[in-house]
């Protein structure tokens, strides 16, 4: 999808169509005002009629209003005028996109960012204007052969128009960051939506490689299983014995600056599809489980929103791939394996695997310096059961980054929740027979889950994201969401000095 940015009087813009603000009791935006005027009041007159009443999310679509250029006027609801924030934006944004995917229009000029969304200054409503409009005409397909709600004539651009010549520079930047931050988030989408069988390790590591040939600053290495094993990665390996599917480390080295600055690195949970081995999942909605590789699938999209801005910074993206299946190899229950620290851990649960990927792939990243370490992972039930879908569990006992992180979601529209993180956890981890349990019993579990992890980060800055609830969404709208690659991405344009640091 393609955005540009005008300027000049909106009542003599050329376009099929015009998207308009309404807050409710018909009051008119801005926008709505100057082409009431041109239009001769003809606006002001329709309204009255009561098929518009500006709640949010509604639309009415008025044609050949008369002194307007524009085929087409799509009035959008944007609710009261008092509570007009990133919500009701975001709800109006989406409306308009449902209703011009309806239509023959095919692009369209939108002006509901210049209705100052409070919170949101003109760089930040243009940018959630490009990445909720591209969220919203996404559309899963690979393995479909026909789509019956496909639109009639799909939107492949959208024209934002700012009033002032002098605003034009702020209002490309924002695109050019939106753009990128969408084929992230896309790309995201595409890999955690497609099924287990397609979208295996292999099939990631593959998707990976494309992605290095594509950008000359993007290395990728690929460890295979001989070599996880050269290198002790017992944990890791122990979760892929189940699986006729070879594990994979997927390595991408992003290189944006010179080699003496630390890089950030993300590690993502890859794992492409968990039966939760013998300690087997119940089968309702068990095909949700090929969303288990969606913090793998973000790192993916960060990585490529780092590398379609070119950004003057550093990044490792790390994603440990495997499968957990019941075989008469796999984990039981009880076993013990070691890690790459050395450290034992007792198996009491083999759906608690996705911390024992990550765990090797912490230790590894020690290898890389780093700046700092943010791993990210569908990680535990009780996180969805503490936020829900809304928010991201954010542990980390540094100060700093646990305020960057949670900034940078709050500018991002992809909010993360500081959750405990405190040693009071870490009994709940003790084993009689192993350094360790990989899990903590019922009490607690995102929190212990993370004190697993953190027992393999104590060598750099580190902060885990637990996206259980926020990478997917179930029900009639299942899909990936591909959260978390806003907040990342907004992390490292703040980190790379394209945006002012946020908070």
């Amino acid at each position: 999808m393609e955005f540009r940015i005008k300027t000049g009087e909106l009542a003599r813009q050329k376009t099929p169509c015009i998207l308009i603000g309404i807050f409710e009791r018909r009051k008119l935006s801005a926008p709505a005002e100057i082409l009431d005027l041109a239009s001769g009041g003809r606006l002001s007159e329709l309204l009255k009629k009561g098929d518009m009443d500006g709640q949010a999310g509604s639309t009415l679509m008025l044609y050949d209003l008369p002194g307007l250029a524009a085929e087409r006027v799509l009035l959008v609801g944007c609710g009261k005028h008092k509570e007009f924030g990133r919500d009701n934006y975001r709800k109006a944004l989406g409306a308009a996109v449902a209703a011009l995917q309806q239509t023959h229009s095919g692009s369209a000029l939108c002006a509901l960012h210049d209705l100052h969304p409070e919170g949101l200054d003109l760089y930040s409503a243009v940018r959630e204007a490009v990445t909720t409009a591209a969220d919203k005409v996404y559309r899963y397909t690979q393995t479909k052969k026909d789509d019956k709600q496909a639109p009639k004539t799909p939107l492949k651009q959208l024209t934002l128009w700012v009033d002032e010549k002098e605003a034009q520079p702020t209002a490309e930047l924002a695109i050019r960051h939106g753009t990128a931050i969408a084929a992230g988030i896309a790309l995201s989408k595409e890999l955690a939506n497609l099924p287990g069988n397609i979208c295996t390790p292999s099939y990631l590591a593959d998707k990976a490689r494309e992605l290095g040939g594509r950008f000359d600053r993007l290395e990728v290495e690929i460890l295979e299983e001989a070599d996880m094993e050269a290198l002790k990665m017992g944990a890791l390996l122990s979760v892929s014995r189940g699986s006729r599917q070879p594990a994979k480390l997927i390595l991408m080295h992003y290189r944006g600056t010179d080699a003496a600055s630390k890089p950030v690195v993300l590690v993502g949970k890859g794992l492409t599809f968990d039966t939760g081995g013998i300690s087997i999942k119940p089968a309702a909605d068990m095909d949700e489980m090929k969303f288990d590789m969606c913090g793998g699938a973000g790192v993916f999209g960060a990585v490529l929103a780092a590398c379609e801005l070119g950004l003057p910074i550093n990044l490792v993206g790390v994603v440990p791939a495997s499968e957990n299946m019941p075989d008469g190899d796999a984990n039981k229950p009880g076993d013990i394996v070691t890690s790459m620290s050395g450290q034992t851990i007792e198996i009491l649960n083999t759906d608690a695997e996705g911390r024992l990927i990550l765990c090797d792939a912490l230790s590894y990243s020690e290898r890389f310096d780093p700046e700092v370490v943010i791993d990210l992972a569908t990680l535990t039930g009780a996180c969805v059961i503490a936020l829900g879908k809304h928010a991201s569990g954010l542990f980390t006992t540094d100060e700093r980054l646990a305020e960057e992180i949670v900034n940078a979601g709050q500018a991002a529209g992809d909010r993360a929740w500081r959750m405990p993180l405190w040693d009071e956890y870490q009994q709940q981890l003790d084993s009689n027979f192993a350094d360790m349990a990989n899990v903590g019993g019922r009490e607690a579990g995102a929190v212990t889950a993370a004190c697993f992890l953190a027992r393999y980060t104590k060598a750099y800055r580190w902060a885990h994201l637990d996206i259980a609830g926020t990478a997917y969404l179930s029900g009639k709208d299942k899909g990936a969401t591909g959260r978390p690659v806003a907040l990342l991405t907004q992390l490292l344009l703040q980190r790379s000095g394209e945006v002012a640091p946020a908070g």
